[in-house]
């Protein structure tokens, strides 16, 4: 089902993922039923490569959108796709989730999220890098990203996933 609201657009599938939301942008596609999936691919109706999300969070990425938010229920998976909102209006989970995602985003690219990258990601201007410093900070503290070298210096910080 998909409803679509002044501030957000809502995509309710029935079932639960296989893998979990945090890690559905470096997880392999799974499907509950693999002939029917590859038979739906050879028709031409879907892709069965599994790079939906990964699409979806680059363009958030691309338009500086909120990033989108991924709810399981007991019965149900829900995608939440949010209307552009400037960062200063973004709550700090929202601020959080969004840098995670850019970290998983640039680790599955083989890349590192920076401050650099963070300014990037929410058109943050560079002379306010302390910003982007506090949104990693938030995410660190939430340990949802992690330094990729613990030695490293300050100024040089590369940040992967938890779970890299």
């Amino acid at each position: 089902m998909i409803e679509i609201f002044s501030d957000r657009m809502e995509i309710t599938n029935p079932g639960i993922p296989l893998v979990r939301t945090e890690r559905f942008l470096d997880s392999p596609p799974r499907s509950r039923n693999e002939a029917l999936a590859s038979f739906l691919r050879r028709a031409g109706i879907c892709e069965e490569r599994g790079s939906g999300i990964d699409k979806v969070v680059f363009q958030t990425e691309l338009y500086q959108l909120p990033a989108p938010l991924f709810e399981v229920a007991e019965e149900h998976t829900r995608a939440l796709l949010f209307a552009p909102k400037p960062l200063r209006e973004m709550e700090k989970d929202d601020r959080v989730r969004a840098c995670y995602l850019h970290a998983c985003l640039k680790y599955v690219n083989r890349e590192f999220m920076t401050n650099a990258t963070l300014r990037e990601r929410f058109g943050i201007d560079p002379k306010n890098s302390a910003l982007a410093s506090r949104i990693i900070r938030d995410t660190v503290e939430q340990e949802l990203i992690r330094l990729s070298d613990p030695d490293s210096s300050r100024k040089h910080s590369k940040y992967i996933p938890f779970w890299a």
